[in-house]
């Protein structure tokens, strides 16, 4: 079954209120200089009030180069569920933070490694990933924005993209493309934010209703 997750959460109301509407994630941005940066402070409650009525719902954090003290803060503070490294990191940086989350006892925290796609070469990079990682996440290149950007990927060139790890299609994702991409693709999940917003961080409720009702008319 698809997953579905809306990144970018900043209000507790928009954060139910897409649960209800059938997301299976949540994302927060936990990166200093992000338009749609949250801290963890203000995530917790977010969490704590949809875990009662949709418990199902993961929870991810999304990082960029930050040291791994500062994750395992962060992921204790906010009780995220899910890593999302989208800088830099190396497969040996995903490694030392698998081992320093069994170090601090929490060994079912999920890792995900986003690749920002350009080139052919990319995708290759990103399946030297797969020992160290649960999830494998495609988005759009852009020289300055690490994420939701708006800017699409070339989907007919991840169509023989075939990693042995669950993936997530992300880039540019939106109520009225959504059903091209999936008509190309067969991602495990997908993942949203510029494309179902208002502004940075301001969730379109309208548009998160569209999405799901697109999704519906391809399952």
């Amino acid at each position: 079954m698809l997953k579905v997750k809306i990144c970018g959460i900043t209000q507790v109301e928009q954060a139910e209120a897409i649960a209800n509407l059938g997301a299976s994630a949540l994302g927060y941005i936990c990166v200093g200089q992000s338009p749609r940066y949250i801290p963890p402070e203000s995530i917790a409650p977010i969490i704590a009030t949809v875990s009662r009525a949709a418990p199902q719902v993961e929870h991810f954090g999304v990082f960029a180069n930050a040291s791994l003290s500062e994750i395992l803060r962060v992921t204790r503070t906010a009780g995220i569920s899910v890593i999302q490294l989208h800088g830099g990191e190396s497969p040996a940086t995903c490694q030392r933070l698998r081992d320093a989350l069994i170090h601090a006892e929490l060994p079912d925290i999920k890792l995900v490694k986003a690749i920002r796609v350009r080139t052919s070469e990319d995708l290759e990079m990103a399946l030297s990933y797969e020992a160290y990682i649960d999830i494998l996440l495609l988005d759009a290149y852009h020289p300055v924005q690490l994420g939701g950007t708006g800017k699409i990927l070339d989907w007919r060139s991840l169509q023989s993209f075939s990693p042995n790890r669950p993936w997530f299609l992300a880039g540019g994702l939106n109520p009225d493309n959504i059903l091209s991409a999936l008509g190309q693709l067969s991602p495990d999940g997908i993942d949203l934010s510029s494309g179902v917003e208002r502004s940075p961080g301001d969730k379109d409720l309208s548009k998160v209703r569209r999405l799901f009702d697109q999704l519906r008319r391809h399952s």
